[in-house]
């Protein structure tokens, strides 16, 4: 009994021992599935944070990111997504790497950790104590049974037949007894040969196996710590990268191009006012109402104020627009800009026609080198609806180059004239009133417009504008406007800073939209 609590007592210590290692490995694995869980969570509100702040697709935060500084908020903002990806991949490694080969090795460690050895020597012992026990109990009888022969015999009352069974009965007794004797002999050697090959080999052998088998866990748990850390340092170059983009995207920004680009944006190419005149009221003369006045002379639109019950367009009937519809209350930077891009547009629409024009001649070429692949004659109405294409864009085109040249040749303003036009609307630099190309545009001569201009259909007003400050409204394009105004507005800011207003007595112009508060129609 001893031994078997000797035996009992070290089996427990290595089972213990190596459970508690088992144990380590299952509460690591654990950590690890809730680190990545919180990788997984960190990523996704990364992702979410920056998909709050970037701008929605054509919308005036997107446009706003020519400028460096909204550039580069944006750069960062791409910058944090690639980031999260890059958290999501630590998390995905670890779980593969750590959890998942952890998992998967500590059910072999169960299955390797299973002891048979003691649970045999255990049987073994039991049975050789069965067989003391038994030698014990009938060696005990055998005696009995020979105390009693002897006494019978030495009984003179006793017949021979009682003596003669009484021998027998020990002579039996004693037999068997030798037998159990023999039986625990025979385990005795038994049990002692199988505890010598447990002790001596079987024991060592399965204790050093215990001891690999731990050894071989605490290596690979080790390895998973290192995995924690290699599995982040991995992917830290890729995060270096997205840092030093952050950086980048600051350094990059730049205050000098940004106000540049916003002064080209909205840079209207309006003359400066002129000085005011004094208004001599002692001797009624409004010096600054003079037709000799000196002052600087007022623009078309504000002209055309003094016809309060009509609208004009600034073309004559019989000449041909300068500007299409649409540009002609533009200030004249941002109409010039305009018309660029429509030209850029068309340019585009007419390349699309060419090269489908192309297309169709090199196809029809092959219809007719090889009649079995399709007739010449269908491809005719596409052909034909391509070059009335392509002749209908190149006139567009022409005209709206011809408006660019017309826009962009008379300075930073365009001067109008009743009878700077010829009837066949060419410039004609002998009438009176035409304004020659080398003449100082400060000095430019407005005259008043005749009724043979035609009326505009005036547009309906999308809204209502407050005036917050005072606004001259003295260069071209503009309408003057008193602090606290009420205006209708009739079209709202296209981006370049300027809203079109107009006025109960059908007066209209642009002023700037920062000078305003506007609400518009719903």
């Amino acid at each position: 009994l001893s031994l078997d609590f000797v035996l009992q007592d070290q089996y427990d210590i290595i089972d213990k021992h190596t459970q508690s290692g088992l144990d380590l490995v299952e509460k690591y694995v654990k950590f690890v599935k809730e680190r990545t869980e919180i990788e997984q969570n960190y990523a996704k509100q990364l992702r979410n944070l920056s998909k709050k702040y970037s701008p929605k697709r054509g919308s005036k935060e997107e446009q706003e990111c020519r400028f460096s500084n909204h550039q580069a908020f944006l750069d960062i903002l791409n910058e944090m997504n690639d980031y999260a990806g890059q958290r999501e991949l630590i998390a995905e490694n670890m779980m593969i790497n750590i959890c998942i080969e952890l998992t998967k090795y500590l059910q072999e460690l169960k299955q390797e950790r299973k002891m048979k050895a003691q649970q045999y020597l255990e049987g073994t012992y039991k049975q050789l104590d069965n067989s003391k026990k038994r030698f014990e109990r009938e060696w005990r009888e055998a005696e009995k049974a020979a105390q009693y022969a002897e006494k019978t015999d030495q009984d003179l009352n006793a017949t021979k037949a009682d003596v003669e069974k009484a021998k027998q009965q020990a002579h039996m007794r004693t037999h068997i007894a030798e037998e159990c004797k023999n039986d625990y002999a025979s385990q005795l050697q038994k049990y002692n040969k199988e505890q010598n090959q447990f002790y001596f080999t079987d024991m060592p052998l399965s204790f050093n196996r215990l001891q690999d088998m731990d050894e071989r866990r605490i290596k690979k748990l080790a390895q998973g710590y290192v995995l924690f850390a290699d599995t982040e340092r991995h992917v830290m170059p890729i995060i270096g990268k997205c840092l030093e983009g952050i950086t980048r995207a600051g350094t990059n920004v730049n205050e000098r191009n940004d106000s540049v680009v916003l002064i080209e944006q909205h840079k209207s190419g309006f003359e400066r006012p002129g000085d005011l005149e004094f208004e001599d009221y002692s001797q009624g003369i409004n010096r600054a109402s003079s037709d000799s006045s000196l002052g600087t002379p007022k623009g078309p639109l504000e002209l055309l104020g003094k016809n309060k019950n009509k609208t004009f367009r600034l073309f004559n009937k019989k000449s041909k627009a300068l500007t299409p519809q649409g540009f002609t209350h533009l200030p004249p930077e941002q109409r010039r800009k305009r018309l660029q891009q429509k030209i850029d547009d068309i340019s585009k629409e007419l390349q699309k026609e060419i090269d489908q024009s192309e297309a169709l001649g090199k196809m029809k070429d092959v219809y007719e080198k090889n009649p079995q692949m399709g007739d010449p004659a269908s491809l005719a109405p596409q052909i034909t609806q391509t070059a009335q294409n392509m002749e209908r864009l190149r006139g567009e085109l022409n005209k709206y180059e011809s408006w660019l040249a017309e826009a962009g040749g008379r300075g930073d303003s365009i001067r109008y004239s009743t009878h700077s036009l010829n009837n066949n609307g060419a410039h004609n630099p002998n009438s009176p009133g035409a304004i020659s190309d080398d003449t100082d545009s400060s000095q430019a001569i407005y005259t008043e417009f005749d009724d043979e201009f035609e009326e505009e259909e005036l547009a309906a007003p999308i809204g209502q504008c407050t005036a917050l400050y005072n606004f001259p409204g003295s260069s071209e394009g503009t309408i003057s406007m008193q602090e606290g105004e009420v205006l209708f507005v009739v079209e709202e800011d296209k981006g370049d800073g300027w809203t079109r207003v107009r006025r109960n007595n059908g007066d209209e112009g642009y002023i700037p939209t920062s000078y305003a508060t506007i609400t518009l129609n719903k």
